[in-house]
Order: structure tokens, then sequence, then C-alpha cells
């Protein structure tokens, strides 16, 4: 297995590898969203932003990035690929490309959702942290940051972290939190605590 930058004539294969896990990204149901990722997926070919790893013709694994927002947008990996390191391949290659002296950003699922297992691991394995609960096409997402070396935020995020994953523990309830720049939001079971500049969030 090698890995590529993706260009036009890839299109195929890849749209095939999108369009067999399809069911495991929202935004994906129907041939028309399909067909707006493929002229998406087309411009971040052009633009050096599309890498792909293949097995001589077929493509095992699939990524999209942005530079300009520091940003993981898409990683797919095919079922028969799975397990044989081609999402790590895709990171570190996709590391090489952001700027690691800010943060870095990626959206994925949340811990209850059991599509959010594999690829929250993979995140954490890279060093990303879970930060603030967001939708995306109606659907509910984490957002999860690789922050630079030395940051006060990535501390106060796996400080706050550790205390919602305690409070979830000793009381089974619903516990969310989340860092601002200077400040916390913790909510637990309809209770809200507020610490210093806080942003607002919600499922």
């Amino acid at each position: 297995m090698q890995l590529f930058y993706g260009v036009p004539e890839d299109i195929e294969n890849w749209m095939s590898l999108v369009t067999q896990v399809r069911w495991n990204f929202p935004g994906l149901e129907t041939q028309e969203k399909l067909n707006e990722h493929r002229a998406t997926v087309l411009k971040f070919m052009d633009k050096r932003q599309a890498i792909c790893i293949k097995d001589e013709n077929e493509i095992a694994g699939v990524m999209l990035f942005l530079r300009g927002h520091n940003m993981i947008c898409y990683l797919a990996v095919s079922p028969e690929y799975r397990r044989r390191g081609v999402a790590s391949i895709l990171m570190d290659e996709v590391l090489t490309n952001l700027d690691r002296t800010k943060e870095i950003s990626v959206s994925t699922f949340r811990a209850d959702d059991e599509k959010g297992t594999a690829p929250r691991a993979l995140y954490e394995k890279y060093g990303f942290v879970a930060d603030e609960l967001i939708e995306e096409f109606d659907y509910p997402n984490q957002k999860y940051v690789l922050h630079p070396a030395g940051s006060e935020r990535k501390e106060r995020q796996l400080a706050i972290n550790t205390t919602v994953r305690e409070i979830s523990a000793e009381r089974g309830k619903t516990v969310y939190a989340t860092a601002a720049r200077a400040g916390a939001i913790l909510v637990d079971n309809g209770n809200l605590k507020l610490l210093g500049d806080v942003k607002v969030f919600g499922r």
C-alpha cells in the first residue's frame, strides 16, 4: 500500500469507497449529496488537500483537509482495510501539511455513539482532546482538537474532561463541559456552573 495525493483520475475509485461507507457519514444519504461531495473532492484535489492510500488499483482509505482552516475534514477507510494501519498513514501525512503551532481540529462522533469508538481512539492516539459538542447535518457530533505544545487550554480542557467523567461515574447523570479561552461550563443534570469567560453549546 502507498500514499498518494488524489488527482481527478482517481475520482471514480475514490467515490466508490465513499459510497461504500456512506452509511457512516451523515450528509451523504442521497445521490444528490454524493454528487455534491464528488464536486467537493475534486476541488480539494485541485488544491492538493486530498490524500489516499492505494493497494494497486484499489483505494483503501481517503482523507480531505484544509490548510487554511488547519482542520481535517473527512476520513474514511474501506471495511476490508481496517485495522491495517491505513488511517495512521493518512494521519501521519496530514499532520505534515497542517500548522502544529496552532490548534488543529476535526469533527467526529460523540462518546455515546457506537460509530465514534474507532475514530475517537485514533484521534486520541495522536494527542487530540475532546472539545465542544456540535451538530453537523443535524447530527450530534463532537469537536476534537490537537493543541500546540505547552498549550494552557489543553490542560484546562483535560481537567474539565476528567471532572466530567468523575461526575458521570458517581451520579450516573449526563454531564457536558467545554473550555473557552479563559473559562468553562459545567452542566450536571440541569445544574449549570459557569467558570470564567465561557461560551454556550448544546445537544
